[in-house]
């Protein structure tokens, strides 16, 4: 699979790199700095040049509810019995162009939770690009930062339309791991995902239109356990067709992932040293909402899953995907997104208790509104059929719906 894969990525390279020379053409963009250049103005200190932003998020979960013992441990620990007000995120960012070819940005959440206490201040994000050209096309991105794997992954939870990131493609915790990354991008696509983003499309950043690297695979604030890096390579290419844009995607990641050992009840069976196989493929296609938008995910695997009917955790394979349809409607200076996204996923979990096993099939239905920009308010219905399994949780098949309801606030 791997070297399928890998053919399979550097062939979308290719296809990019070619229609990138062949859009060339006059009236294009200008061959200017995608920043401008600090070289008619004054000699700034390095903190003139950082900029700070953020967003928190507020919800509450208890609304309908029909089944107090349905949860989501990975996406949002306040659903079902125990749960109520709880801040999802309280995150400020840091980030500067600090020269000519170095960038950095640096985010904390302090919203997080460490066993029972809540709101507890950890690291997201600590990474610089260093960029090769003036034009910084070409950058290596080191630190702790967004793995670049998949669409809904690189969107900020600042402009997802999902209270939640999808099941089958978020495989590494918080989406983030300490590595290397180099990603390329031409002047005219980096700002392009800029306006993407600016403008209210729920774009997913730039992380490059090739990017590919190397972390630790053990996700973000967690120490090596292997000496066994994960390896990732990402193609994605937003496309302009009158006044449409389409990104179509694929993605890659490989390695080996150890189990900590606290993460195993006694008497699981499992491969002496705990590693196993950690990879999957996946595709993505996103249409930007002008005005209806669709966003859609799937990928396949292989991953620890835990087995009931041994009581051991074994390589076994992962699959789902997700599907996400919205409507931008813009009233005045308010914007407006009625959306719904139907997923499926059937797979284990590595950093869940005994690589948990999920089944999971779910249908949401929500609207955002903003009516300021610094200020939104989210509220999804959600039905949730999820069938979750360890040594201790057996025949956990829980089913219900419920209303939830987000307040956030932007802090730019």
């Amino acid at each position: 699979m791997q070297i399928n894969t890998i053919r399979l990525l550097i062939c979308c390279l290719f296809l990019i790199l070619a229609e990138h020379v062949s859009a060339q053409h006059p009236g294009g963009v200008p061959a200017e700095s995608f920043n401008a250049t600090q070289a008619s103005q004054p000699s700034l200190k390095w903190y003139d040049k950082m900029s700070v932003s953020g967003y928190v998020q507020l919800r509450y979960n208890r609304l309908l509810e029909t089944n107090p013992d349905l949860g989501c441990e990975q996406c949002d620990k306040s659903w079902g019995e125990g749960g109520g007000f709880f801040l999802r995120r309280v995150r400020l960012k840091f980030s500067g162009q600090l020269g000519e070819h170095v960038y950095f940005y640096i985010q904390p959440d302090f919203a997080s939770s460490i066993s029972s206490n809540l709101n507890v201040g950890q690291l997201r994000d600590a990474f610089f690009d260093v960029s090769i050209d003036k034009k910084r096309e070409y950058r290596f991105r080191i630190g702790q930062s967004k793995i670049p794997y998949g669409f809904e992954n690189m969107q900020s939870s600042q402009n997802r339309l999902p209270l939640d990131r999808a099941d089958p493609t978020n495989a590494i915790k918080n989406e983030r791991d300490a590595g290397v990354f180099f990603m390329w991008a031409p002047e005219k696509i980096r700002k392009r995902f800029s306006m993407l983003v600016r403008d209210g499309y729920k774009g997913s950043g730039d992380y490059g239109v090739f990017a590919f690297g190397a972390f630790t695979g053990q996700n973000a604030n967690s120490p090596e356990l292997n000496n066994s890096p994960h390896i990732v390579a990402r193609v994605t290419y937003p496309f302009e067709i009158g006044t449409q844009i389409i990104e179509p995607g694929i993605q890659a990641y490989t390695g080996k992932y150890q189990i900590p050992s606290g993460n195993v009840s006694k008497g699981v069976k499992h491969v002496s040293d705990l590693n196993y196989q950690d990879e999957r493929v996946g595709g993505t296609f996103v249409l930007y909402p002008r005005p209806l938008g669709i966003q859609a995910e799937y990928n396949i695997g292989r991953g620890p899953q835990f087995n009931k009917l041994t009581d051991s955790i074994e390589l076994k394979s992962v699959t789902g995907g997700y599907a996400t349809l919205c409507y931008m409607i813009r009233a005045k200076n308010q914007l407006i997104y009625p959306f719904t996204r139907v997923q499926y996923y059937e797979g284990g979990k590595k950093h869940e208790k005994d690589a948990r096993s999920y089944k999971v099939n779910e249908l949401e239905l929500g609207i955002e509104w903003m009516p300021v920009k610094e200020f939104e308010l989210v509220v999804m219905y959600t039905i949730s059929s999820r069938k979750y399994e360890d040594f201790v949780l057996r025949d956990n098949f829980q089913q219900g719906n419920l209303l939830r309801i987000q307040a956030q606030l932007n802090i730019r």
